[in-house]
């Protein structure tokens, strides 16, 4: 057999093993979503939707300066929760910690399991001033048209706390009976890091010894047309959090007169070592909860798109080429650079004497604000500018091949039947990170079926949630509980 032959041969055979195995690992991947059972829950929709929509009314807002808090109008929410809902009330214990953060534990029949937290937050943050004309509704009206329920709080997070109370009051109702400890514990200043919400509840906790099994707060949602290649709605659960830190970059020399500047000046500067951060970027890496993510939805894919995933061990570099065309899914697999304050200069024909920068940074697992510091300052390559990084890393990662997110997975399928239930790597804070200090597993999700558009209203313009969506949250966190009292 001549040689050209022989290399031939052994190309094909090796390109027949390599179709045989790829083929074989895409055919093996099977679905890991548990089967739903279709609720059975029935509400008493129409007083549900009203005391949610007298919620919104109370403006629970968060400043960065907590001078400008208006108290009594916390004053007012909490008194309105215990007038809405005498019976959570009477059947669960109530401490209030700082005043305005609220815990609420209904003990439950067996001490030997741990218990499990349900969290949210009544804050909200302002609207932005000049563009309460741009709302459709009032901001703090509450509304209700057309189906439609309006106002700050909607989806951040006043469903979060409202559908929860609407939960254990239909539960305490149906006379059901935890067999573990339940709390559900509500802060009042996550918009601005949850020190004296949160934070102070955890310290409570741990001074009381108490751990849980897991804790689940707000943070991802049901969202349509997430994932190429699926054609149905893709829960996505929050099993850690991006770290947040800002970086800034300054630089301070001679000035002048505009009339005689240097080749390189203080703005010059600072401008291209931005330029340089933008053009490097981080290394890319499909890891941990962005990888856990495909690991998920790729049983549900066309059966183009789940090859290439099922084989992520040969065609990950594709893959991250791919998600990095867009911001969104390229902040799942890189920590991420966002210039957000250029500051430099007084008069247009002074050269300014000082010139600085702020970035600010999401931060991947693993990476660390030393790590980072060491990467800018490399990057840019030049000794005249100061580089300081503050901030908070990634949270811990939560399992997500346990009992406890199959819970959250079976409990969102119990009311979103189409739903692929999956984890994923929130970008955004949450008061969650606060909890993984006393919990073994801290959970992202705000079950509701949302679009791009709805997410992009959280903190802006028009924020709304249909009157549907509303009811199937407190669905959700009635199923949560029931299947985690199983």
């Amino acid at each position: 057999m001549k040689k050209w032959k022989l290399v031939l041969l052994i190309l094909l055979s090796l390109l027949l093993i390599f179709i045989i195995v790829t083929v074989f690992n895409t055919m093996r991947v099977s679905s890991k979503q548990p089967t739903p059972e279709e609720t059975t829950i029935l509400l008493n929709e129409e007083e549900a939707i009203a005391r949610f929509s007298e919620s919104l009314t109370y403006k629970t807002i968060s400043y960065q300066d907590r001078s400008k808090f208006d108290f009594a109008e916390f004053d007012r929410f909490i008194f309105y929760l215990e007038e809405s809902y005498p019976e959570v009330h009477d059947q669960l214990e109530l401490e209030k910690i700082n005043e305005y953060a609220l815990v609420y534990k209904w003990e439950g029949s067996d001490k030997n399991k741990n218990p499990i937290g349900l969290t949210g937050h009544y804050d909200v943050v302002p609207v932005l001033e000049g563009t309460e004309e741009n709302w459709k509704q009032d901001p703090f009206s509450g509304a209700i048209v057309d189906g439609v329920i309006w106002g700050r709080g909607t989806l951040d997070d006043k469903i979060g706390v409202i559908g929860i109370l609407e939960a254990v009051s239909y539960l305490i109702e149906q006379d059901f009976q935890p067999t573990r400890d339940m709390y559900f514990m509500f802060g009042f200043d996550e918009e601005i890091g949850g020190e004296k919400g949160a934070k102070a509840i955890v310290d409570t906790l741990e001074d009381s010894g108490i751990t849980f099994d897991f804790v689940l707060d707000e943070g991802g949602a049901i969202v349509k047309n997430m994932v190429p290649g699926v054609d149905h709605p893709v829960g996505v659960v929050g099993i850690a959090e991006k770290g947040s830190a800002t970086a800034e970059l300054s630089i301070e020399g001679s000035g002048g007169h505009s009339s005689q500047p240097k080749s390189s000046t203080n703005i010059g500067r600072i401008a291209a070592a931005i330029a340089k951060l933008e053009e490097t970027q981080f290394d890319a890496d499909l890891q941990g909860p962005g990888k856990a993510l495909f690991e998920y939805v790729a049983p549900e894919m066309s059966f183009g798109m789940k090859y290439v995933f099922a084989n992520s061990f040969v065609f990950e570099p594709l893959i991250e080429n791919i998600l990095l065309d867009e911001p969104a899914s390229a902040a799942l697999i890189r920590t991420t650079i966002a210039p957000t304050i250029f500051q430099a200069g007084e008069q247009y024909n002074a050269l300014p004497e000082r010139a600085s920068a702020v970035i600010n940074l999401r931060l991947m697992p693993g990476e660390t604000l030393e790590s980072v510091q060491e990467f800018i300052e490399e990057t840019i390559a030049d000794e005249k500018i100061n580089v300081t990084v503050s901030g908070s890393e990634s949270s811990k990662v939560s399992s997500y091949d346990t009992w406890q997110f199959e819970v959250i997975q079976k409990a969102a399928r119990n009311v979103y039947s189409d739903a692929i239930i999956a984890p994923y790597l929130m970008f955004a804070g949450s008061d969650a990170k606060h909890y993984d200090r006393i919990s073994e597993n801290t959970y992202r999700f705000l079950p509701v079926l949302l679009t791009s558009e709805d997410l992009e209203r959280m903190h802006g313009t028009n924020e709304h949630i249909s009157v549907d969506n509303y009811v199937n949250a407190i669905k959700v966190y009635a199923e949560v509980i029931m299947v985690a009292n199983e």
